[in-house]
């Protein structure tokens, strides 16, 4: 049986008592939670391990426009989605099924532009949902990786790296909004207890449209298998991240979080 698990972002028990009794009407296992906006304590990763399971097909996140608007909601769901995309790639289906209005995906932050919406009282939101749930994952390919380890005890640091072939001569990270206050390489998918860091930099400026950036750096070689790891404190409002390169032609991902 297919498993959707449901984010309700407002404390309503009729709607999610409502939408769960959808998902179980169409012979789909439906599970969730109700969301906690505490970035300080990382209670967005309440819900990752039950996102990562292989059994979990779809993720259907309860809302209404209001509970969108607060910064950290949007930070924390962000955070959480590329920990879930790095499990199971881009194109794990996301649906929003908003319950007072329409909702403008491409206003969200840039992890979550990929969602699917639906007003929560549609005639077909049951019937989108088991479509959604027994359509493979579509491959989305990128030149990059990028994961993020957080746990209370060692902060948040955000993992990147090339994808694939590609080798990455040196890495960059910057932060718009927020502060990086410590960095490192290791093996992909596990926090390094001590590393050797090649040309380390530290609070280098840079300028992306309106929008400025304070980024580390380093200088070492990275491959499909090795990674740059970054701490930030705060909540920045986007990340820039990709190869190091000492002149103006510097080709960086931009990821909006909030």
């Amino acid at each position: 049986m297919k498993k959707i698990w449901v984010t309700a972002l407002d404390k309503d028990g009729q709607q999610v008592q409502k939408i769960l009794g959808t998902i179980r009407q169409y012979g789909l296992d439906g599970n969730g939670h109700f969301w906690q906006d505490d970035i300080k304590n990382l209670a967005w990763l309440g819900s990752k391990e039950a996102l990562a399971d292989r059994e979990t097909s779809l993720w259907v996140i309860l809302c209404s426009l209001k509970s969108l608007e607060a910064e950290s909601v949007r930070y924390g769901l962000s955070l959480l989605t590329i920990t879930v995309q790095a499990a199971r790639g881009i194109g794990f289906p996301i649906l929003f099924a908003v319950t007072d209005g329409a909702l403008d995906i491409e206003k969200l932050p840039t992890p979550l532009r990929g969602a699917d919406c639906i007003a929560s009282t549609s005639a077909s939101l049951g019937a989108k949902m088991v479509a959604k749930a027994n359509t493979p994952v579509p491959k989305v390919s990128t030149d990059y990786r990028i994961d993020i380890q957080a746990n209370p005890n060692y902060g948040t640091w955000f993992e990147v790296g090339p994808a694939g072939d590609a080798v990455w001569k040196g890495a960059l990270f910057g932060v718009s909004g927020g502060d990086i206050n410590f960095h490192g390489v290791g093996a992909a998918g596990i926090l390094p207890d001590k590393a050797v860091l090649e040309y380390p930099m530290e609070g280098l400026k840079l300028q992306l449209g309106e929008k400025d950036y304070t980024a580390w750096a380093v200088q070492n070689t990275f491959d499909a298998g090795h990674s740059y790891y970054v701490r930030i404190r705060e909540m920045p409002a986007s990340i820039v991240f990709g190869p190091y390169a000492s002149d103006d032609e510097a080709s960086v991902n931009v990821i909006v979080l909030r």
